[in-house]
């Protein structure tokens, strides 16, 4: 079908059943999104590694990436600090590791797994299923609903904020635990928050988004000061609405959480705060905690609490992961833990519906012990591939989640040795999401 006009790109859009509205390239029936690739050769662009640029276009591209006057703007920033928060790979010579790269690919960690004999697999899954059953035992149920987030949940809302229920509900949770130790505390009715600035802590999130788990904290419990950290770029975020509220002060950073220096933040400095993040993916969760608590000291912020869902635990790298030290107490090498890095995204493979229970309610010692006694002792099936592909899901998928629970249970204990009373808790409910896991911490109670 003929585009709207000579000038508009000819690229047919069936599930929209018209031609693509872009101007079309000179010399071209296409705009630049539909036109055939050229076959030179294509570099990813040094600037910005996300998209590709043609090898005799590189220099003159460098130039004028969309990426590079951000970046320029960001350097000139105080609370700047290229990789302060990224970690480091002291322990790389002394553990003898296969992968000496700084990124672990998903490629490369699949390789050390099916690079494995048979009887090494069984063995690193007894390993799991030990330490798993020695440290995290005692991971509980909050799902909480907290009364101060009643506007919310019974859409008491600006209608011109988005709501979805799921989300609601997983930000609700987040804040009810929060409060449940004391970090938070509700607004009395009579007494408007912004009097009381023991009780209003300043907020910053991780991983902000567009922002809506702030806009419900700025809602509930009034919150006066608003930090949002987000590498990225956002439509429709909470700021609009949250800048419309008196009295608030919001900062958003455009920044890589891993060169967030937090005490080089001028307006937060010996300011009292409470740091969130929903989903905060893989190693960002590890850079988050590592930006809050590594480097204390009189003029730095207060953290008074935090709450941080994990996920994504298959993008974990070692050298940014937050407590190698007490991972190699559990006798778990480097490579190993790249291996339950890989292990944790089973646990996504099979449906966790209502029907499923969680993976402390699944016993499968029992049933791992009886097969277990002919899979560690045959070795008739000649690779790993191949017995992986006989689990049956279920045990992918609880397999995956003990991997994931020792992940975070040594983020805990990391947060506990920083002098914060941390625990982790499952904050909602599965079968609204599988990654449920919230690490929640706040200042120990006075004796």
């Amino acid at each position: 079908m003929a585009a709207r006009s000579g000038s508009r790109c000819n690229f047919w859009l069936p599930k929209k059943k018209r031609s693509c509205a872009n101007t079309r390239i000179e010399s071209s029936l296409f705009c630049g999104n539909h036109s055939q690739r050229s076959d030179g050769q294509w570099l990813p662009c040094p600037i910005d590694p996300s998209h590709s640029v043609l090898q005799e276009n590189l220099e003159s591209h460098v130039k004028r990436c969309p990426l590079l006057k951000q970046n320029v703007a960001l350097s000139g920033q105080a609370f700047y600090q290229k990789g302060i928060n990224a970690g480091n790979e002291e322990e790389e010579e002394k553990m003898g590791s296969c992968c000496l790269d700084s990124l672990v690919t998903s490629e490369m960690k699949r390789n050390l797994v099916y690079g494995m004999s048979v009887s090494m697999f069984h063995q690193l899954v007894k390993k799991i299923e030990e330490v798993h059953g020695g440290i995290c035992n005692d991971i509980e149920d909050s799902h909480l609903s907290p009364e101060a987030c009643n506007i919310w949940v019974n859409k008491e809302i600006d209608r011109k904020l988005p709501f979805q229920e799921k989300h609601v509900l997983q930000q609700g949770s987040i804040l009810g635990n929060l409060e449940k130790i004391g970090v938070l505390k509700r607004c009395n009715k009579s007494v408007d928050c912004s009097e009381k600035d023991d009780d209003v802590p300043a907020v910053v999130e991780f991983g902000a988004g567009r922002g809506y788990l702030t806009q419900m904290l700025a809602d509930c419990y009034g919150v006066k000061k608003v930090y949002l950290v987000e590498r990225k770029s956002y439509k429709l975020k909470a700021d609009r609405s949250l800048r419309q509220k008196e009295n608030l002060v919001l900062e958003r950073m455009r920044i890589d959480i891993e060169d967030l220096n937090l005490n080089a933040v001028e307006s937060l400095q010996g300011v009292p705060y409470v740091a969130v993040g929903k989903h905060l993916c893989g190693p960002a969760t590890d850079l988050s905690l590592r930006c809050c608590l590594s480097r204390q000291d009189g003029e730095s912020p207060v953290l008074r609490g935090l709450a941080i869902a994990t996920c994504c635990h298959h993008l974990c790298q070692w050298k940014s992961y937050i407590n190698k030290e007490y991972i190699i107490s559990l006798g778990i090498t480097k490579d190993e833990f790249h291996t339950l890095t890989w292990f944790t995204s089973w646990a996504v493979d099979d449906d966790h519906g209502s029907k499923v229970p969680g993976v402390d309610d699944i016993d499968l010692t029992a049933s791992n012990a009886k097969e277990g006694e002919e899979k560690v002792e045959d070795d008739s099936l000649s690779s790993v591939e191949e017995v992986v592909k006989k689990m049956k899901p279920m045990e992918r998928a609880v397999l995956g989640f003990k991997c994931k629970q020792i992940i975070d249970a040594g983020r805990m204990k990391w947060v506990k040795k920083h002098g914060l009373d941390s625990k982790l808790v499952k904050y909602i409910p599965a079968s609204i999401s599988p990654e449920n896991t919230l690490l929640v911490a706040g200042k120990p109670s006075p004796c």
